[in-house]
């Protein structure tokens, strides 16, 4: 496994994995989605749901959540607080990361996206072979 020693190496392995995981609570439930939108935007990491969506309900309740994405055999797991963004600047460089979303998010059909960045984040990286590779890092 590579070296990996900060939030632009945590968003690289994000992007090079493709489809990661968003793990939320339900209650008391845990509830996971795949999820593959994720932008690096002055120096945060970023990830959007639709606002009429549960899993937006579920972090406005409880704002922890998770992140777990894999390659190969090496895992990252990203948590903390997350923490919604207005900004309508950010909407505009998502759009330009993953342009469906204006097809989706917009005023004809109403729905609005949630951009968020984890506050207080760790990453924490393993691999499913070296049980004793485990680096944890404050981002």
């Amino acid at each position: 496994m590579s070296e990996i020693k900060g939030i632009s190496e945590v968003s690289k392995f994000l992007g090079e994995a493709g489809t990661f995981f968003l793990a939320t609570v339900d209650g008391e439930q845990p509830k996971t989605r795949p999820v593959s939108f994720q932008m690096l935007h002055n120096g945060k990491i970023y990830f959007g749901v639709g606002k009429h969506k549960k899993v937006y309900a579920e972090m406005q309740k409880n704002p922890l959540v998770e992140i777990c994405a894999f390659k190969g055999s090496d895992i990252v797991r990203y948590y903390g607080k997350s923490v919604v963004d207005d900004n309508p600047e950010l909407f505009d460089a998502a759009v330009k990361v993953l342009p469906l979303l204006a097809q989706i998010y917009n005023e004809q059909s109403g729905l609005k996206l949630a951009i968020f960045s984890l506050e207080n984040a760790k990453a924490e990286y393993s691999n499913m072979l070296d049980y004793n590779l485990k680096k944890e890092i404050e981002l």
